[in-house]
């Protein structure tokens, strides 16, 4: 079975490098979020920047994930100072573990704090998609993905947890009970 991808991006309500407390929260929970995600059953790999700096999303060497990109409707800075924004690429194995990663522990936490962070854009957070055998997905296929999501719904090439698809396309009951089915 291919690997299923999901990129998420969120609008930030002040760049990353903003001093204030809550940014430094956001970041503090944001490393501990990663570092239960990257154990949990399921998790394959997520995108990292080669030199792992903070705050310079579009300048850093993020390799085979390929060069930073952000969807249409993201306005704001993208320097290291004016950044205002966080997005994920990440590889799973399947629905199920996908869900159970992002609605338990700390990054369920975190859901529940997210509009202190970030944004309401009236535009999706998240989506999915499979992925090709050893090919990891880039940026732009995140992006690409969201935007499709965005002005056509849930489909084989791009959806979410709700209206899902199989790896052949076939649609998800959200209340099944076997595997890929959440």
């Amino acid at each position: 079975m291919p690997p299923l991808a999901l990129y998420t991006f969120g609008v930030l309500k002040s760049p990353l490098a903003d001093p204030a407390p809550l940014t430094h929260e956001f970041y503090d929970i944001g490393e501990a979020v990663y570092r239960r995600i990257s154990r949990h059953p399921g998790y394959l790999a997520h995108a990292e920047a080669a030199d792992g700096a903070r705050g310079s999303l579009f300048e850093a060497d993020w390799g085979a994930w390929g060069e930073f990109a952000v969807p249409t409707w993201y306005g704001k800075g993208r320097t290291a100072e004016t950044t205002a924004l966080a997005a994920t690429l990440s590889l799973w194995t399947d629905l199920r573990p996908a869900f159970d990663a992002v609605y338990s522990g700390p990054h369920r936490e975190a859901l529940n704090r997210r509009y202190d962070w970030f944004e309401r854009t009236g535009h999706p957070n998240y989506v999915f998609w499979w992925a090709s055998d050893g090919v990891p997905p880039t940026w732009r296929d995140g992006v690409s993905r969201l935007e499709h999501l965005h002005r056509h719904g849930s489909a084989p090439h791009a959806f979410t947890f709700h209206d899902s698809f199989t790896p052949e396309g076939t649609p998800l009951r959200p209340d099944a009970g076997t595997t890929g089915r959440i």
